[in-house]
């Protein structure tokens, strides 16, 4: 049905990408007969009713753009079952037909909730550069989060090497260690530390040891934040107090650069398939559910299976310390 009112919105953290499915959103949507309405700053835009009728101009030169136009924001007053019951109320109020929600796992267990008080259609995209996400190969901002890390850790590296050091860069990722992996595979760390595997840190400590009479110039561990800060540190000091470790040990915390940035090709690409999709999932009347990819096909996965722990590459993993030697 045409004429619907559709609300789109971005939720939790920023990801590169996010504006390129906005954009495809908007097009998409106008040219198949939809209103779109952004809802500006997430699940709290609307309690505020902050809300915007967009054009195709609205969205003219962004898709290169890192961040969201629109902003986004994490919305206490959503955690609470009497918030999402004044939001189903507002959207009543407001006519609106649907939503399309731009996020990670919490911002679909936002939309799982609201299904149980509000009767429009509930579609959401995976945008997250931590791509933690059940059901879909990839999550938008992943790729070029990717290639900002690797960027700087190739940077780490020609310090490591000049000056006979062991880093432990601490990357972003949550409870997953997907960046971990990929950038350390990537740049060819000699560790990856990350939340799906435990940390034997006297084993670590006695490889990195065998690294250096193997005559390393530098070592690069790769921690995901998933893993305790306290065991960064901890472990950097129990390197520092190794007997027979000659180089120095160095700590770096890369933060929220990794979410910045304009977006590579790739984001772009599956940004502008998902976001189109989602619109064509709104014209075709489906509901509750999350538009991904999967061997490079477009899928839809039910909301709920979203919340499912998604694995990384066990391969992957495995074949670190024999590209290390």
């Amino acid at each position: 049905m045409k004429n619907k009112k559709i609300g789109v919105f971005c939720s939790g953290g920023d990801a590169p990408g996010m504006n390129a499915a906005l954009r495809a959103i908007v097009r998409r949507g106008i040219a198949r007969g939809l209103k779109i309405i952004a809802i500006h700053r997430g699940y709290q835009g609307i309690f505020d009713e902050a809300f915007e009728k967009m054009t195709p101009r609205s969205v003219g030169n962004i898709i290169q753009l890192g961040g969201t136009i629109i902003k986004t924001a994490r919305c206490k007053r959503f955690y609470e079952e009497e918030g999402v019951q004044e939001a189903a109320e507002i959207l009543r109020k407001h006519e609106f037909d649907g939503l399309i929600a731009i996020g990670g796992d919490g911002t679909f267990r936002g939309l799982i909730e609201l299904k149980k008080y509000w009767t429009g259609q509930v579609v959401g995209i995976p945008g997250t550069i931590d791509n933690d996400i059940f059901g879909t190969d990839y999550t938008i901002g992943f790729d070029t989060a990717i290639d900002t890390v690797i960027q700087m850790l190739d940077r780490i590296r020609d310090t490591a090497e000049s000056h006979q050091r062991v880093f432990l860069v601490e990357v972003m990722g949550r409870y997953s260690g997907f960046i971990a992996l990929e950038v350390g595979i990537g740049c060819g760390a000699e560790e990856v530390l990350v939340p799906e595997h435990v940390v034997d840190l006297e084993k670590v400590a006695r490889r990195v040891i065998e690294a250096q009479k193997r005559e390393k110039k530098s070592i690069i561990i790769v921690v995901a934040e998933g893993v305790s800060k306290n065991d960064i540190f901890n472990f950097s000091n129990k390197l520092t107090n190794q007997e027979g470790l000659e180089f120095q040990t160095h700590i770096s915390i890369l933060g929220h650069v990794q979410r910045g940035g304009s977006p590579s090709a790739l984001d772009r690409w599956l940004a502008t398939r998902l976001g189109s999709f989602a619109v064509d999932c709104i014209l075709d009347g489906d509901t509750g559910i999350m538009v991904g990819e999967q061997n490079h096909q477009l899928v839809q996965v039910p909301l709920e299976e979203t919340q499912k722990k998604k694995s990384i590459d066990t391969y992957a993993f495995s074949i670190i310390h024999d590209l290390a030697i």
